[in-house]
């Protein structure tokens, strides 16, 4: 009977313990809960009779276990892209009032650390467990074919949201998800690895990177919608609104059910949108350029005492150059493109700031552990070194020179804009450290603000840990807050061990021992191991802003540095020389901690994986309607000859609308009728340069086959083509595309049958849709 009863969790032993079915002495020996607790059926002797036993076997089918008493609610806010010198409240130059204010009620974490890129953050944060050990070892645009990249999560490491979930909370999750497999991001799912297949019950938000924050691609749960109509409009102030709206929802219909939100706006990764008031906020404060600014967020650090006082600031890396080396018109883009930035984080701060009132309205503030991640990783630098008013481009190596930018001035962070600040000031934004995203060896990849609030628990208001802690140990610290063993078995499958350290230990005591004591980094081939004070780092050679085709040096020419970070804060002084010895026990401690973590192979292309897509298939019959497959679901376009034929209805009067389009302002191509009647093709290639095929006659009513011949030169990336548009088979306009784009219009727009979601691609309103009847679109490659 022990034996049986010992792998039973918490709630069934309640209901077990009221039905007189164990004893003391059998308690004494049940492991790690199972989720959901396995039903019981009533015992034979008679029925259930009080309402609390009633209650307990309902508990038990339902599959949920209720709260513990005053179990706090959770709030989980992750920023992306935001260095550790940013945020005012960390010494950086952009105020953060809401961070200072949630500091006050709470802690600081100034030795906090995140994986240097999105997914593998984001995976690690939600499952408690190394990034690696759970297929998120890449980004999930470069997922690879090993079980540490393959990009996808595995049902041995349930989210927090799914434990939470069947332990009595409610569960959210709002913004940016960035964990969805590409090939399952379509209306043909399977939906299982999307939000609302892993613990959320709630999400809104968008599946990739990022998105347009004026005209951004979102999902209702496994739907996709249009946002909502009306000006001024910007996604951050959408989903705030709603998060509020659903915690109230929440706390009135069930006030004694907990709930957990996780809330991850898009802010600050690209594109860098902002309200325009909010940009002019900084106009003029930045001119001073990016190495004066260091200089000045260092000496605010160290005066706001989140750096240790002996701390020194580390040189400018070689290949980023000097603020002085840049002509003046460079140096105007520059400095407005670092405006726009402030002015969108500064404005997301804002955001969360209601969130905060909010809760304090609701009476829930004081019962809620509240986490406040500044950025999933270091700041960018995939801006480049001028930066760029179009990122996707930028990555491609097609951008606007500062000239031609410079035109377009007023319109940075705007709607027609996909911007991008230059390394330069990613590098600035990570003040004191080496580097930024992407750089997992060097702690300004690696290295973020974080605040801790809980005010019913947390005593020492305002107060400062410099305990090592990593991006895993938010699960635990959830679970041990909400009195929650970590589950041994989640809906039938056997969970892996976390990773992650919970922080609660630290709450009470600013000296207390670290206790996660061991960790590896490794992105891209740059890597690093850290142990009980001390790193070993590996820059791989290859900068965050080089993608198609750069590969670092191979692996054994890499450079071992080796620093005392208990000595020294900003990892400023490399000790390989000094110490060989100990450099050489922390480079075979990383290639165990490798190996057991499912890192090896070890991958140096950032490439972006497009792999095969639909098992070769070369013909696609679309039916009219079918909006919202994601480019990266969608049959692989770019980069090659392709036919389109869409068979129309054209109404006597008033036909128009998009009949077939691919991307968005970033980038993309789209068929369409405009409001003359006539057939145009337009592809954009990231703002830099666009082909506009116009047929001359307006189409006629009834049947129509609009056609598109597109004629890729090949040999390799982003190379020209030649592309007919055709009414009825015969040539109404003809053009030549010097070049194309070689790898992708955008990480998170869509191909769309009969209107454009999302942000437009052309010179048209936003869901242009098709007035006439669309009864198929057909796509050939070739």
């Amino acid at each position: 009977m022990t034996f049986i009863h010992s792998a039973l969790p918490v709630g069934c032993r309640r209901l077990m313990t009221a039905l007189g079915l164990l004893t003391a002495s059998m308690a004494t020996t049940l492991a790690s809960p199972i989720l959901p607790p396995p039903g019981l059926a009533s015992p034979a002797t008679g029925p259930i009779e009080t309402q609390s036993q009633a209650a307990l076997a309902r508990e038990s089918h339902a599959g949920q276990t209720p709260a513990a008493k005053k179990a706090p609610n959770v709030v989980v806010v992750l920023l992306d892209d935001v260095g550790f010198g940013a945020a005012g409240t960390f010494g950086g130059p952009i105020p953060t009032p809401t961070l200072d204010r949630l500091s006050r009620a709470g802690l600081r974490y100034n030795s906090f650390h995140t994986t240097a890129i999105c997914s593998p953050t984001r995976a690690a944060l939600l499952t408690g467990r190394n990034p690696h050990t759970v297929g998120m070892g890449n980004v999930m645009n470069s997922a690879a074919p090993y079980p540490g990249r393959n990009g996808i999560m595995p049902r041995s490491a349930a989210t927090i949201a799914e434990v939470l979930r069947q332990n009595g909370y409610s569960t959210s999750a709002w913004g940016k998800w960035h964990l969805t497999p590409h090939d399952e991001e379509s209306p043909a799912g399977p939906f299982d690895r999307w939000p609302t297949g892993m613990g959320f019950e709630k999400f809104y938000g968008f599946l990739d990177g990022e998105t347009d924050q004026f005209e951004p691609t979102l999902y209702d749960g496994t739907t996709q919608v249009v946002r909502p109509k009306g000006e001024p409009y910007h996604l951050t102030e959408d989903m705030t609104q709603r998060t509020i709206a659903w915690m109230q929802q929440q706390k009135t219909l069930a006030p004694e059910k907990p709930f957990f939100a996780y809330f991850a706006p898009g802010a600050t990764h690209a594109p860098l949108q902002a309200p325009k008031e909010w940009i002019e906020r900084f106009r003029g404060r930045f001119d001073q350029g990016w190495d004066r600014m260091r200089e000045e967020s260092f000496a605010r650090q160290k005066q706001l005492g989140v750096i240790p006082a002996a701390t020194r600031l580390t040189p400018r890396p070689p290949q980023l150059p000097a603020w002085d080396s840049l002509s003046p018109e460079q140096k105007r883009v520059a400095s407005r493109l670092m405006e726009v930035y402030a002015g969108f984080l500064a404005h997301t701060d804002d955001q969360i700031g209601h969130l905060l009132s909010a809760l304090e309205a609701m009476g829930e503030f004081d019962n809620t552990l509240f986490f406040y991640i500044v950025g999933d990783n270091g700041a960018s630098g995939e801006g480049g070194i001028y930066g760029s008013l179009n990122v996707m481009g930028n990555l491609q190596g097609i951008a606007l020179n500062a000239e031609q930018a410079l035109a377009q001035y007023e319109q940075f962070g705007g709607a027609k804009t996909y911007p991008h600040y230059p390394a330069g000031w990613a590098w600035a934004m990570n003040t004191p450290f080496q580097w930024t995203k992407q750089v997992a060896s060097h702690l300004g990849g690696i290295r973020n603000p974080l605040v801790v609030s809980w005010p019913r628990r947390i005593q020492d208001k305002g107060g400062l840990r410099s305990q090592f802690s990593y991006v895993a140990d938010i699960t635990p610290t959830i679970l041990e807050a909400a009195g929650i063993d970590a589950p041994a078995m989640v809906n039938g499958v056997a969970q892996q061990p976390m990773n992650g350290t919970s922080l609660v230990y630290s709450f009470d005591d600013a000296k207390a021992p670290t206790r996660h004591r061991t960790q590896y980094f490794e992105i891209y081939g740059n890597r690093n191991i850290y142990q009980q004070g001390w790193m070993a780092s590996a820059f791989h050679g290859r900068t965050p802003w080089e993608l198609i085709g750069a590969k670092g040096r191979p692996l054994d020419q890499d450079n071992w540095e080796l620093y005392h970070l208990d000595e020294d804060f900003s990892q400023s002084r490399d000790l390989a020389k000094e110490h060989p010895g100990k450099l050489r026990e922390l480079q075979d401690l990383f290639l165990v901690e490798a190996a057991r973590n499912q890192v090896l192979p070890i991958i140096n292309d950032a490439t972006p994986s497009g792999g095969v897509r639909y098992g070769g298939r070369k013909h696609f019959v679309f039916p009219g309607g079918a909006a919202g497959i994601s480019e990266n679901a969608a049959p692989r376009i770019v980069g090659r000859s392709h036919h389109i034929s869409a068979d129309l209805e054209m109404p006597k009067t008033g036909g128009q609308g998009v009949v077939t389009a691919l991307g968005g302002t970033s980038g993309g191509w789209s068929l369409y009728v405009n409001p003359q009647g006539q057939p145009v093709y337009t592809y954009n290639l990231f703002n830099v340069d666009t082909l506009t095929l116009t047929g001359k006659d307006p189409l006629p009513p009834g049947p129509v086959k609009l056609g598109l011949d597109f004629a890729y030169d090949g040999g390799g990336w982003g190379k020209g083509a030649q592309v007919k548009l055709l009414v009825n088979g015969k040539a109404v306009g003809e053009g030549r595309l010097k070049r194309t784009a070689p790898a992708f219009f955008s990480i998170d727009e869509n191909l769309d049958i009969g209107t454009d979601t999302s942000s437009p691609v052309g010179d048209y309103p936003p869901n242009y849709a098709f007035t006439g009847r669309i009864n198929k679109v057909t796509l050939d490659l070739q």
